[in-house]
């Protein structure tokens, strides 16, 4: 009787050490966004929304999804008119290429206007747990973060871009300043 409820009672001790349900809590950090706030380049402190933004990774064939509850194939889908933004980042390359393009679909094509930028960083795999794996954090490379260009020779709307944190960990902080 006494080998028995020693069984019972190793028994019960061992299935008291096993883990819960490998399931990752969707409040947990994963792979951050570099986040990037738009300001008026005449009042720089003062934020100012961007008018239909779109952007389109080089190697995607519609672009960012800013607008989750649109329609699959709305157009509105695509497009930011906030202050801020949130761009996902390659985890298998150090670099990664956007066309931002201000107001995206106007029916009066001098007001878009298309900017080039091709962000410059390394990556590190970091541990988060046995139900969420790994999450990539980046840093923008210290000396040349990013490379501007204006693919359409309008004229740069994005005026200055200035690095405010090149730690790229978090998605509760700015990363980049954007003035036009």
């Amino acid at each position: 009787m006494k080998k028995i409820i020693s069984f019972l009672l190793l028994f019960a001790f061992g299935l008291s050490s096993c883990e819960k349900d490998d399931i990752c809590d969707a409040n947990t950090p994963t792979t951050p966004r570099l986040i990037i706030s738009f300001y008026d380049i005449n009042n720089s402190s003062v934020k100012k929304k961007v008018t239909r933004l779109k952007v389109i990774g080089d190697d995607q064939p519609q672009g960012i999804v800013f607008n989750e509850s649109a329609l699959e194939d709305d157009e509105n889908r695509y497009l930011s008119s906030g202050d801020s933004i949130g761009i996902p980042l390659k985890t298998d390359e150090d670099t990664a290429t956007f066309s931002f393009i201000l107001n995206s679909g106007s029916t009066n094509a001098s007001q878009t206007n298309t900017d080039k930028i091709k962000f410059n960083y390394t990556r590190q795999n970091v541990y988060v747990s046995r139900a969420c794996g790994f999450k990539t954090i980046f840093k923008l490379d210290p000396i040349t973060p990013f490379e501007q260009t204006d693919p359409a020779g309008d004229g740069l709307w994005m005026q200055n871009i200035e690095r405010i944190n090149l730690n790229i960990e978090y998605e509760d902080e700015t990363h980049l300043k954007v003035y036009f």
